[in-house]
């Protein structure tokens, strides 16, 4: 499946407005978050031709697998080889029954009859996870992570599997400005122990999780200021070891254009 070397995040909650920009400007795959079930897919994959759509990542604990596996045979019936499966575990925190993560997200993938390993993807952080998205579908879809986790994540999985990275970005100049934008987004991130606890395992400590994040957490996971100056740090995971980069531009509203443009003259 081409995911292209750098694509869009964006909340399903915003809709598909401006979809079809976004696929002549050259972005690969456009990742549906906020997690989305396969019936939430149809109208992006409508909208556009050729850009790859994927759930960015359809929460196992809220979905019967047999029922994923029919919409999955739906959608790429209807639009051959552009739709790929994210699906991942969530958070402990919203989630009630969080137990056994690991056996339960091998059972799910147990229970995705027909769906072909490389047109699922899994959200993976851990160790573990890392390993069984490596073993069980395309590779591996991480979030809110700093260049030294890709890396970690290259290493773990292989080189044959995928590593598709989300990217929050705020293409602000003023650095005051970008990390008041880029901290509101991090404060639920930093709330929630997968993200922590991972940013522990690569070279932070508790002082830089602490409260709304310090600016070295904040530079790092959520690169700001320039288009170039993004540019370099998007780069920096994909020299980590990355595939693909799917960024998330934050503080200009739900479907920042310019970011947009002013992102892919520099990037694709």
């Amino acid at each position: 499946m081409n995911l292209g070397e750098i694509g869009i995040w964006r909340l399903r909650h915003h809709g598909p407005d401006g979809l079809e920009e976004l696929e002549a400007l050259g972005y690969g795959t456009f990742w549906l978050g906020a997690s989305p079930g396969t019936d939430d897919v149809r109208p992006y994959l409508e909208r556009t031709s050729t850009m790859t759509i994927a759930t960015g990542i359809l929460n196992v604990w809220q979905h019967e697998p047999a029922a994923v596996a029919t919409g999955h045979a739906e959608l790429t019936r209807d639009f051959p080889g552009r739709f790929l499966l994210g699906v991942g575990i969530g958070h402990p925190e919203a989630t009630s029954d969080y137990t056994r993560p690991l056996a339960t997200m091998r059972a799910f993938f147990d229970g995705l009859d027909g769906v072909p390993r490389d047109e699922r993807i899994a959200a993976a952080l851990g160790p573990k996870m890392l390993d069984l998205a490596a073993e069980r579908s395309l590779g591996a879809h991480t979030y809110f992570v700093p260049p030294a986790h890709t890396r970690y994540a290259r290493e773990r999985i292989g080189p044959d599997r995928t590593i598709a990275t989300e990217v929050a970005v705020v293409v602000e100049r003023d650095d005051a400005t970008a990390r008041a934008i880029a901290r509101e987004y991090a404060a639920g991130y930093l709330a929630r122990r997968n993200y922590t606890t991972n940013l522990l395992r690569h070279g932070y400590g508790e002082d830089d999780i602490a409260g709304a994040g310090s600016d070295r957490v904040i530079d790092t996971v959520i690169p700001h200021g320039a288009p170039e100056r993004i540019a370099e740090a998007v780069r920096g995971h994909l020299d980590a070891g990355a595939d693909h980069v799917c960024l998330q531009p934050l503080g200009h509203g739900p479907n920042p254009i310019d970011d947009y443009r002013a992102l892919a003259r520099v990037l694709i």
